[in-house]
């Protein structure tokens, strides 16, 4: 029989999914649950946009298109970027690709050599693609932790001594997944600075909720001094459109993207042209369904926080950004007999009918940092009344 590469055995997934097929294996079996683990917008897409698909079929706008995209998104994306980043991105400054996570892929591999050593610091907790990424293409990971003392903020001083020669690049991701931490543009001064004593590193600007503040501005560390050139910023229409299924992400960055390009034609060839021209509706089109959606995310932030402050042995650190909430059930978790998040993760799915995921599902849980949970709020009003109902009449339960 042949052999599996190490490689694709050691490969990481992404535990919202796997959750996502637990919770619908229960639905199938007859059971209640009310889910807040995946995190994607419960709204459809806006008319236009589908309008604008639908346009790009009946005109023939259905084969391939330049591997970088079409000049009218990256046009469209170039003008976003540059007006919400506060610079002057040109089109050839962008690709396009199948949603915002081919991305990371394409940054390991422009700035790093498989087995030479090259370090790409990335935040844990965290999206665990970034993880599976690093160690997939023959990079080194190196972890920096993000304290709830600190707001879930790097440290600076932890970041300046995790860097070294060998460091290749360094993922932000702002607002963050999964404590929805936004960095204010005096956390990113302070981590520029550091930078400036390592120019051999890249920086990997994952900015896909940042349409997402609910306290101050965005900032991007691309706008800081300096650090345009050596920033690859990365968005798309997942998030703040509604269109997770219809996988449309681009990046920016002047002296990579021609690289990128060459990746997404040795991947995917290019993106759907049909999403690509709906993209392009998303970005010059009308707002207000867009706007609509970002209000009900901040109403639905201070719900949730409210209800969760009803919860004994639950202790929240409001969030900044995105729409998640990380909540410490440390205690709860003792009073429950618990070992760990993931324990109460699992008492939570199958004996309240509530479905969230464990902070092991985001990588190694930072030491002395206790247990966390993420909810999603991309779900409606009433859906979140009723799982903290359910989760309030568990914890009483408990005596």
């Amino acid at each position: 029989m042949p052999s599996i590469s190490q490689r694709t055995l050691g490969l990481g997934t992404e535990h919202a999914f796997v959750v996502l097929a637990e919770v619908n294996r229960l639905i199938d079996d007859g059971r209640d649950i009310i889910s807040f683990a995946i995190g994607q917008p419960d709204f459809p897409t806006p008319p236009t946009i589908c309008e604008a698909a639908k346009a790009a079929i009946d005109t023939g706008r259905h084969g391939y298109t330049p591997s970088a995209g079409i000049p009218e998104l990256r046009r469209a994306a170039a003008a976003f970027l540059s007006d919400s980043r506060g610079l002057a991105y040109q089109p050839e400054d962008v690709v396009v690709a199948n949603g915002a996570k081919p991305f990371i892929m394409y940054t390991i591999l422009a700035t790093t050599d498989h087995g030479a050593g090259h370090e790409v610091l990335y935040p844990t907790p965290g999206f665990p693609i970034y993880e599976s990424q690093i160690r997939a293409h023959g990079a080194v990971p190196v972890a920096l932790p993000l304290r709830e003392r600190n707001g879930f903020a790097f440290d600076v001083e932890e970041l300046r001594s995790r860097l070294n020669e060998q460091s290749r690049l360094l993922i932000l991701n702002s607002p963050h997944n999964p404590t929805g931490a936004s960095l204010t543009a005096a956390d990113l001064a302070a981590i520029a600075g550091v930078l400036r004593d390592y120019p051999q590193c890249w920086v990997l600007a994952d900015e896909v909720y940042s349409r997402m503040v609910h306290n101050g501005e965005f900032a991007s560390i691309a706008s800081q001094p300096g650090m345009a050139e050596r920033t690859v910023v990365v968005d798309g229409a997942s998030k703040s459109y509604a269109m997770t299924g219809w996988r449309l992400g681009f990046a920016a960055n002047r002296l990579l993207a021609p690289y990128f390009s060459t990746w997404v034609t040795n991947t995917d060839s290019c993106a759907s042209a049909i999403s690509q021209w709906a993209a392009v509706e998303a970005l010059t089109g009308s707002q207000t369904v867009h706007r609509a959606m970002m209000e009900s995310f901040s109403r639905r932030r201070e719900l949730i926080l409210g209800e969760l402050a009803s919860l004994e042995g639950v202790q929240v650190t409001p969030p900044g950004g995105a729409f998640y909430v990380w909540p410490n059930v440390t205690a709860l978790c003792r009073r429950a007999g618990v070992e760990n998040a993931e324990g109460l993760r699992r008492r939570w799915l199958h004996e309240a009918g509530v479905a969230v995921l464990a902070d092991s599902q985001f990588g190694t849980p930072v030491a002395d940092e206790g247990h966390h949970v993420r909810f999603s709020y991309a779900t409606g009003d009433a859906q979140i009344t009723e799982g903290i109902r359910r989760l309030r009449h568990w914890i009483q339960a408990l005596g």
